[in-house]
């Protein structure tokens, strides 16, 4: 029983951070983005190449073909 309350206040604690983040990135302006290898989703190892908000963390769009290849030839 004690496993099932520990898991529910872990979930409650994630879905408190996961709305802070939500937050954060929603408020940001965005002012400045590098493209990463990022996971496309969390459960997945597969990586993905994206621009991402050097202050909030958050993938706002896909490089085009030229600043992709120059990502990879990094």
């Amino acid at each position: 029983m004690w496993k099932s309350n520990k898991v529910a206040g872990l979930l409650n604690k994630r879905e408190k951070i996961d709305k802070e983040i939500k937050d954060i990135q929603n408020s940001c302006k965005h002012p400045k983005k590098t493209i990463k290898s990022i996971r496309e989703r969390l459960d997945s190892h597969m990586t993905v190449i994206r621009w991402v908000c050097d202050e909030c963390l958050l993938p706002i769009g896909y490089p085009n073909k030229k600043d992709e290849n120059n990502y990879l030839k990094q």
